[in-house]
Formats: structure tokens, sequence, C-alpha cells
């Protein structure tokens, strides 16, 4: 069982006598912060929601736990939008488990790849429309991981012009689970 580390035991700051610091809370334990509101309405608003079921069906992708396809999508949430968004206004939206499938590494070996249902991809590609472009701006012009418009390509591209300009190091970090918390 993974050890939660560098959590109070007593309550401090803001959090209630039973919570402890660092704990997640549902967002309808306790109203929730103003701007908290205002962003959640801007994920689901209906032109968000539509710019992200292109997104996700345009990435097209194998069905979830669910079996849901996402040419099943446009439909599913006609008849659902309306509560899809007062869950997700409430915060009582929990996404489903992931579908856990094994794909063959290019050396050989399997590796684990989580498949979530489309409706999650849905609700991921949303957020990540509304708060991507207010994170990725404060993001160092350097950093070329999972961010649009950045390649492993430029990276080493980058790292090249870096030695080429007479450079003696260039460090590449791929951050992955902290093995000390197992």
């Amino acid at each position: 069982m993974p050890r939660q580390r560098g959590l109070a035991r007593e309550a401090t700051g803001e959090a209630g006598g039973d919570m402890r610091s660092g704990e997640p809370m549902r967002a309808s334990d306790e109203p929730a912060h103003p701007r908290w509101n205002e962003l959640m309405e801007e994920v689901v608003a209906p032109e968000n929601i539509a710019r992200a079921m292109k997104r996700v069906r345009q990435n097209r992708g194998s069905p979830g736990i669910d079996g849901m396809t996402v040419d099943e999508l446009p439909e599913h949430l006609a008849r659902n939008e309306q509560f899809l968004r007062e869950q997700l206004l409430s915060g009582v939206f929990e996404p489903k488990p992931v579908r856990k499938v094994m794909i063959p590494k290019p050396d050989g070996g399997e590796r684990e790849l989580g498949i979530p249902t489309v409706v999650d991809r849905l609700v991921q590609q949303a957020i990540l429309q509304v708060l991507g472009p207010r994170f990725d701006a404060s993001f160092s012009r350097h950093s070329h991981g999972f961010r649009p418009g950045h390649s492993a390509h430029d990276a080493v591209y980058e790292a090249q012009q870096y030695i080429q300009g007479g450079w003696e190091w260039v460090v590449d970090v791929d951050l992955e689970r902290d093995s000390s918390t197992e």
C-alpha cells in the first residue's frame, strides 16, 4: 500500500479539524471558491463541450470499460448533457475506472495502457481547453513534454543548438513515479 508522505496529522490552516492537511476534498464538502465556479462554467459551456467532443472524435481511440465508442458519444451527450453539466458544476462527477490493456513495447515486453471512457475523455478535454492556456503560459519555453507546439524533435534540436553553441552538458529529465513512496 502506498505511503502518504508529508501530510500533517493535525489540522492546520483552513482545513476542518477532522481533515488531514493535504488530503483531497470533494467540491461538495465545502463551499467552492467563486473562481472555481467561474472556471467550471467555462468548462461546461456548450461551445467548449462541442469543441471537446470534436477533438475526442478526431482522436478516435478504443472504448473504455463501458464499451461506448466515440461514434456513440454525440447521441449519448444529446441525452445526458444536462446531467453531466450538473454533476460537473456541483463537483460530484466521478470518472469511471480505466480499461487496462497491455501493449507491446518496441524493444520487447509489454507496457500497461489505461483507456478512459469516452465521456471521461470528453470531460478531460473540456477541462484542458479551459485550464491549458492559463497554465501553459507560465511554463518555461524550454519545457517540451506533453505540451502543444512542443515535440521531442524540438527538444533534440534545442539540445543540438546548445552543444553547437559550446555547452558541454545537456540534461534530459523524464519524471516518472517516485518509487520511494511505494
